[in-house]
């Protein structure tokens, strides 16, 4: 898994720019002898965005930047003279990225669109200068706001790949070998469980140049919601998913069993997955006779469609895809009338790895330059409480 560039977990440091400090100072010129306050105003510290790149498919360039820092606000200067704004800092994800507070566990955002920018932290705003305080009784104020401070926090970003199908079931239930026979994937099959070790994607082409997208992911055993197996690390996955696929093979001992397992394992992983349109396929169904398929269909669950395929024969996989796309375009079935709701991250559904990633401390590039050059003309800051003033006229330059 540490060779494989399909990331889709990882922990990161962002830090917003502080705003630069407002300018205490008075204009000078030979013949005004008093000029009056014209310090300029800090300018605003830079934020950090996301933006959904659909041309991305992983978090791979995020594991090897953990540090996101966003520009500083210059100080303001005499004249009236604005402060330069800090530099923004957007960071590129793939479309699907979900964020949360890495320290409690919270959602906080998500990127779906190509293009769309989210505010993931906002930089600080730059303090006022002097002359924003002057007033008939107050004609030489000596103060100057400083700049609002940077915010810092540790965020987890999850990539939940968006399709219309996810396919779920045991390890060795025949997902992969559906995937390469519905469309042009090539996943790596094989005899043994969990061949299947990251999520893969393939376009299944349907009638009238109609397509859509399948999701398999590795095999889920009993047990994944409390962290056994691999299934549970890639389960975030089928929750973008419009319609889950359930595979259970012709040779299991039970196939109802099978399929109420599979289904109580998403239901402890996130309840809001019932919600989901459901089918299920009992695949390698070349083993079995008519006979046989006879013998079985009452023993299956009634409450949804279900198909007998084989991929290899190609047996029952129009039937399949006539099935699935029914449910896709199913009214009921659109993503505006059922939100996805994010469940927060907890002790289960958190990577050992990512958190136990220690950053170092590294300092923005300008953390030991003082807020703001000023000419003071001697006035000891000391001596000034500005809880009168503070952000009196904050919405003025943001």
């Amino acid at each position: 898994m540490a060779d494989s560039n399909f990331i889709d977990y990882v922990k990161i440091l962002c830090r917003s720019g502080k705003g630069g400090a407002g300018s205490l100072h008075f204009h000078r010129a030979k013949y005004v002898p008093k000029g009056g306050p014209d310090g300029g105003d800090g300018g605003r510290g830079g934020h950090v965005i996301l933006r959904g790149n659909k041309n991305m498919w992983t978090l791979l360039p995020l594991k090897y930047s953990r540090h996101i820092f966003a520009g500083n606000g210059q100080a303001g200067s005499a004249g009236r003279s604005f402060g330069k704004d800090g530099d923004d800092k957007t960071i590129e994800v793939p479309c699907g990225t979900v964020v949360f507070d890495a320290e409690t566990g919270e959602y906080l955002c998500e990127v779906t669109d190509d293009g769309q920018e989210v505010k993931l932290l906002r930089g600080g705003r730059g303090g006022l200068g002097n002359w924003h305080f002057k007033s008939a009784t107050n004609r030489t104020p000596r103060y100057a706001q400083p700049g609002e401070p940077s915010i810092e926090k540790t965020v987890i970003l999850e990539l939940k790949l968006l399709a219309d199908v996810g396919l779920v079931g045991f390890p060795n239930a025949g997902k992969s070998t559906l995937l390469s026979a519905l469309s042009a994937a090539r996943p790596k099959i094989a005899d043994y469980p969990f061949t299947t070790m990251e999520p893969q994607l393939g376009i299944v082409a349907y009638r009238d140049n109609r397509s859509f997208v399948m999701a398999d992911i590795p095999g889920i055993i009993e047990g994944a919601s409390e962290g056994r197996g691999l299934g549970l690390r890639f389960l975030r996955h089928i929750e973008r998913n419009a319609v889950l696929l359930f595979m259970v093979p012709a040779d299991a001992d039970d196939i109802k069993h099978q399929y109420e397992v599979l289904l109580d394992e998403l239901r402890r992983f996130n309840p809001q997955l019932m919600d989901k349109q459901r089918v299920l396929a009992i695949s390698k169904s070349d083993m079995l006779d008519e006979e046989l398929k006879t013998e079985i269909r009452p023993t299956l669950p009634d409450d949804l469609p279900t198909v007998f395929i084989s991929s290899v024969t190609g047996e029952g996989l129009t039937e399949l895809k006539d099935a699935l796309w029914k449910a896709i375009t199913d009214d009921s079935n659109r993503i505006e009338e059922i939100p996805i709701t994010h469940r927060p991250l907890d002790g289960h559904h958190r990577l050992r790895e990512e958190d136990e990633f220690i950053f170092e401390n590294v300092p923005s590039p300008d953390e030991d330059e003082d807020f703001a050059e000023v000419e003071d003309d001697g006035f000891d800051d000391e001596d000034f409480d500005d809880t009168d003033y503070e952000w009196k006229y904050g919405d003025i330059k943001e």
